[in-house]
């Protein structure tokens, strides 16, 4: 795939923490209206690369490539100002502030002389929710808030900065099934609108039921990024620990023993 068909187009990343290689050599990329999993086992270095890619870490070496531009993403809020924003799976709103102000934290609409637009920036907030389908009160305190509604205005937040690229990390883990079918209609919403999203889920069924590609990473190196449509469960976890599933729990010959209980009659 050539670089100028990606939004995001990372090559040869690597990423040394006190001596200890948390990523090799890695390449990845990402379309404009894909869902593009990253699967790994604990230490395999997702997080590594997602937090490369938002600007919390730099790398020691590669390249990082947006709309075919290269650039340095020495920060959080520079990730940010490219349009780069991330969802965790413990959501970080302000408990203590509503649904509008945690949207529009640090960046409050202004009326002449300074002062907060208020009535804008609840219509403003009210709208982003609605054009997700999310119908919550933007003057509802966000200690209020289930998880799956805190991720909601979290998604809301990056939308109202304008972001292309959304990181998904483990966002299904404290949610119940219906929830998960809300979340997986607002991401398919997204891609249809052309945002490109990096999925993170241990859950293989789901990236089954909403990824396009998968990336595996296994101990810092990259094994191989497919469609989804040409891989198995099996060759995930193949892909993931190096074994087959029957690998894994291989059937044992036993050998039976004396009667330990007989019941006649």
């Amino acid at each position: 795939m050539e670089k100028e068909d990606c939004i995001l187009k990372m090559t040869g990343i690597s990423k040394n923490f006190a001596g200890v290689q948390a990523l090799r050599e890695v390449d990845f990329d990402l379309r404009p209206g894909e869902v593009h999993a990253l699967l790994g086992e604990n230490g395999a270095g997702k997080s590594t690369l997602i937090k490369i890619i938002t600007g919390v870490h730099q790398p020691n070496s590669g390249a990082i490539y947006l709309n075919d531009a290269p650039v340095r993403l020495a920060n959080p809020r520079e990730a940010q100002r490219y349009g780069i924003a991330a969802i965790y799976q413990e959501p970080s709103l302000f408990p203590d502030l509503d649904i509008a102000e945690n949207i529009f934290v640090g960046r409050q609409p202004t009326r002449p002389g300074g002062r907060v637009a208020w009535n804008r920036m609840y219509w403003e907030a009210a709208k982003l929710l609605r054009d997700l389908g999310v119908y919550l009160d933007p003057k509802t305190k966000a200690r209020n808030l289930s998880v799956a509604q805190q991720q909601m205005v979290e998604i809301a937040r990056a939308l109202s900065v304008q972001a292309k690229i959304l990181i998904m990390d483990e966002p299904t883990s404290s949610l119940t099934p219906a929830e998960v079918e809300e979340l997986f209609r607002i991401v398919r919403q997204l891609r249809q609108a052309g945002a490109a999203i990096v999925f993170i889920s241990h859950r293989l069924e789901e990236l089954f039921e909403v990824a396009d590609r998968v990336t595996v990473l296994r101990d810092g190196a990259l094994v191989g990024s497919k469609p989804m449509s040409e891989v198995t469960t099996d060759m995930l976890i193949q892909m993931m620990v190096g074994r087959t599933l029957a690998d894994l729990f291989p059937k044992r010959a036993v050998e039976l023993g004396e009667i330990a209980l007989q019941v006649e009659g």
